[in-house]
């Protein structure tokens, strides 16, 4: 088995792995798993700092994004989709999948929205039902300030929907103090749980937007709606996956119980950017740095594939390239969840430095070297 040290899936804790192996009950008879979920997607949004709900859903992360959009957007509904990165424009194909009109704001992808230029642009057009913004951009890496730009939406009455698979619990997110409409997420990030669950935190204004549109949900699957009173009616719109629940509530266990959860994603990813730039590797953000994701250029002379290829085959660690605009540009390193350890990013650094130097890469600085010594600076 490889060292997955990718910006997600990631390593899945022990004790998460064991709390999948749990007897399953009959999750669409038995009241006992009604109550069971109810508590757990309670303890998401505790863990989000929200009174709002939450759903947990059977399906990838991406399912929590299409749904969002499924149930909010009606035929010739205007969207604003914030696109500074790939995952941030790829929401204008759910939007027109539902029949909406997707209206891009396009920014540099190589620094986070910027709220002035943003707020110069809503003042002259903001007639939205909705936007759409990415928290953490996988393919690059790019961190965007939610807490910042969804009370700026607001302030124009245009209610958020946040992609915030690669940042939960990664990033700090106080849901109820920023504002967001929704918040998407999935099991496999930072929360170390196997891929196979989204969830959603959907505030009082998204509900009540929900509600009011005029035309069927044109899906069965990603249709939040469906979920209305499934409590009191004892009623899932789907068998939900029992095992991968039991995952889930062992994974935001471990969550709450670390308290030094989030700080330590931050020093890691701070140490990390330290060590890549000391090594003369360039970053490829210029602002808009992640605390679950670090991500570099390819340098001169070496392609992403060969780097990949002998860090997996002489180390035994997977660490990611990108795709899309990014592909064959840029490596990503996942320190995110259970891979965001000092020990097994020093073990990525090592790997690392020995590969360049047989690709024949010159470096300024022995990454491990620099990493270790910043961690105990």
């Amino acid at each position: 088995m490889y060292e997955i040290m990718t910006p997600g899936p990631t390593q899945v804790r022990e004790n998460v792995r064991l709390a999948r192996s749990l007897a399953c009950t009959n999750p669409d008879l038995d009241p006992d798993f009604y109550t069971y979920y109810k508590e757990t997607c309670e303890l998401l949004s505790s863990l989000l700092h929200t009174h709002s709900r939450s759903l947990i859903l059977g399906g990838e992360g991406i399912l929590a994004l299409e749904a969002a959009c499924a149930t909010l957007t009606e035929p010739g509904d205007r969207v604003l989709v914030l696109d500074n990165g790939v995952f941030g424009k790829g929401f204008a194909d759910f939007v027109r999948i539902y029949g909406g009109e997707p209206v891009l704001y396009t920014a540099d992808y190589r620094r986070a929205l910027d709220p002035e230029a943003l707020e110069a642009f809503l003042r002259s057009d903001h007639n939205f039902k909705y936007a759409t913004l990415v928290h953490c951009d996988t393919p690059s890496g790019m961190l965007n300030d939610i807490s910042v730009l969804c009370p700026l939406l607001n302030k124009y009455g245009i209610l958020s929907v946040v992609d915030s698979v690669s940042a939960m619990f990664g990033e700090e997110i106080h849901a109820d103090d920023c504002g967001a409409g929704i918040i998407c997420g999935g099991s496999q990030k930072a929360l170390s749980a196997p891929p196979g669950l989204a969830f959603v935190t959907i505030s009082p204004d998204a509900d009540a937007l929900m509600h009011s549109r005029k035309t069927p949900v044109a899906s069965f699957y990603a249709n939040l709606l469906a979920f209305d009173r499934w409590y009191e009616n004892q009623w899932f719109p789907y068998t939900m996956p029992v095992s991968d629940i039991h995952g889930l509530r062992a994974a935001l266990k471990n969550v709450r119980d670390d308290r030094d959860f989030v700080n330590r994603h931050a020093q890691i990813a701070r140490v990390s950017r330290a060590a890549v730039t000391a090594a003369g590797l360039k970053l490829h953000q210029e602002t808009g740095f992640s605390n679950t994701v670090t991500v570099f250029d390819i340098p001169e002379g070496v392609s992403a594939k060969e780097i990949l290829d002998m860090v997996r085959q002489d180390s035994n660690i997977m660490l990611a390239g990108s795709f899309d605009v990014l592909e064959g540009q840029v490596i990503r390193l996942g320190h995110m969840g259970e891979n965001a350890r000092p020990e097994k990013m020093a073990a990525v650094f090592h790997a690392l430095d020995r590969a360049l130097a047989v690709l024949g890469v010159p470096l300024d600085a022995v990454m491990e070297e620099v990493f270790r010594e910043q961690l105990d600076a």
